[in-house]
């Protein structure tokens, strides 16, 4: 999946990133509006991963959709 896609779809995608990363808030998720170098950091931010490591998760998940 790409960025416009994670961008159109956002709305319907907001509850598997809650099932996913449970950490993110409702705050979170709106700051991030589906863009996806804001989820990466809002991923480091809450789970404590370097950059590199937080980019490949949300990659993959992203790939997964």
């Amino acid at each position: 999946m790409n960025e416009d896609i994670l961008k159109g779809k956002w709305t319907q995608l907001k509850g598997n990133i809650k099932n996913k990363w449970g950490k993110l808030t409702d705050d979170d998720l709106k700051q991030v509006e589906g863009n996806r170098e804001k989820l990466i950091g809002k991923v480091q931010e809450k789970y404590g991963k370097d950059k590199e490591e937080a980019e490949r998760e949300v990659d993959k998940w992203m790939d997964n959709q």
